[in-house]
């Protein structure tokens, strides 16, 4: 199949590639991620919104330490997922379906996060704008925004046209083919999913944000200051950096 522009949108795409996309080590990590946001972002409440919460890997690590949270996703069968873990690890989870541009409800939240780069995912940076100002709206006064992505430096300085992931518990295989497009802004993924003796083709773009660039947005969107670090772990933005990790906080 072929993904359209609003390759987000189709159930499919996160269905058949979910074992690649979530592996139980992927999963695993969780905890660990949530004890260091929290330790970077030291909100002053316990009201949360997980913002693209996927499969409710950190929604659930997230509620396991006492906090109020609000996982929104605009995909069933993910929520559906984070619903089963949640009642697994045995926490309350509020689930929402929602569009990330369109989630309004106006200075609920100490805490809002968004995290393995589920931001970008637009044709035009108009909507990632939109998506901004409806976080920081969402915030409590002195409230705090995480973002965690992949940097337009980490992709210069590593980049690699083709990937090809180890087998996923499912037997299925899965070759990305990667291709920087207009100037540097964003990167087309072309993915085959191998399973069965059956090839599936999915194609996607994801716009690259510089560490400055991100910086400049979230001011743009009227948070008062905004940190950078190279990891979760709290390292410096610099050369050794291993993703994008933004702490935005409302005034």
């Amino acid at each position: 199949m072929s993904v359209t522009t609003d390759w987000f949108e189709d159930d499919e795409f996160w269905v058949a590639l979910y074992p690649h996309l979530f592996p139980q080590t992927r999963l695993d990590a969780a905890d660990e991620q949530i004890d260091r946001l929290l330790k970077l972002a030291a909100p002053t409440g316990g009201d949360v919104l997980d913002l693209c919460c996927g499969p409710g890997r950190h929604a659930v690590a997230l509620a396991k330490r006492g906090l109020r949270v609000t996982g929104v996703d605009r995909t069933q069968f993910l929520l559906d997922r984070a619903a089963a873990r949640a009642q697994e690890a045995g926490v309350s989870i509020e689930l929402v379906r929602e569009d990330m541009r369109r989630f309004q409800r106006p200075a609920a939240f100490d805490l809002v996060v968004n995290l393995f780069t589920s931001f970008g995912y637009f044709d035009s940076r108009d909507d990632d704008r939109a998506v901004l100002a409806a976080i920081h709206g969402n915030l409590k006064p002195g409230g705090v925004a995480v973002f965690d992505m992949a940097s337009k430096e980490y992709l210069c300085a590593h980049f690699q046209p083709t990937l090809a992931t180890p087998p996923a518990p499912d037997g299925s295989f899965l070759v990305q083919r990667h291709q920087v497009i207009e100037d540097w802004a964003r990167v087309k993924n072309d993915w085959l999913l191998i399973k069965d003796g059956t090839t599936r083709a999915f194609t996607f773009a994801v716009r690259a944000y510089s560490g400055q660039e991100l910086k400049d947005l979230l001011a743009g969107a009227g948070f008062a200051s905004v940190t950078l670090f190279g990891a979760l772990d709290g390292r410096p933005y610099g050369v050794d950096l291993e993703r994008l990790i933004a702490v935005a906080r409302k005034a």
